[in-house]
């Protein structure tokens, strides 16, 4: 009959939670333990640093894609404003961080806009659909980095968790030895004073 363990808590996507070790003695009975449960617990710390790396170079690629969604999704909104004026509007348009082109659009004729899609990829979307891709896009992003944020908060948790539970086990694995010598010294002392 197979092992029926509780799987351990975890967090909204997936990320189980750490043991807290309230007393030692109910996760660890004997000093031949101590060894195996602290590699264990350093190979839990390890793995929720690993986390904690790729959430954080994915939160902050998130930070510089939000701007980008923003800036685009306010000029689309903008030009779908202006589509009742007659006069046209001239304007400076980012090609390269450093580099701008400057054009004439009338917006009365834009029926569409052409959004760069990454990956050498720009598509041609009517101003009204392109509008609300990018308000969609805007949300899963900022979705996205609020969970980022979130998991990052619980993986430090974790870290510190289990670095709390790797002293607990250390420093009872010490008072252990501490009392096998003092009960060793007090043993020797019996047996000089019988002889």
């Amino acid at each position: 009959m197979p092992d029926s363990k509780p799987a351990p808590p975890t967090n909204p996507r997936g990320i189980p939670a750490a043991p807290f070790i309230d007393a030692v003695t109910d996760y660890v009975s004997s000093r031949a333990e101590v060894e195996p449960t602290l590699r264990s617990f350093q190979e839990m710390i390890s793995k929720y640093q690993f986390m904690e790396v790729n959430t954080t170079k994915r939160a902050a690629g998130l930070r510089d894609k939000i701007p980008d969604i923003t800036k685009t999704l306010e000029t689309v909104r903008f030009l779908s404003a202006r589509k009742s004026s007659d006069a046209p509007l001239q304007t400076n348009f980012e090609l390269n961080d450093t580099l701008y082109a400057r054009a004439t659009v009338a917006p009365a004729d834009a029926d569409e806009v052409y959004l760069w899609l990454g990956a050498n990829v720009m598509l041609a979307y009517p101003i009204a659909e392109a509008a609300a891709m990018l308000a969609d896009k805007l949300a899963v992003a900022q979705t996205s980095l609020q969970n980022c944020e979130e998991d990052l908060e619980f993986l430090r948790e974790q870290i510190t968790t289990l670095e709390v539970a790797t002293a607990r086990v250390y420093n009872w694995d010490v008072v252990q030895r501490r009392k096998e010598k003092v009960e060793g010294k007090g043993e020797e002392e019996e047996e000089g004073e019988k002889q």
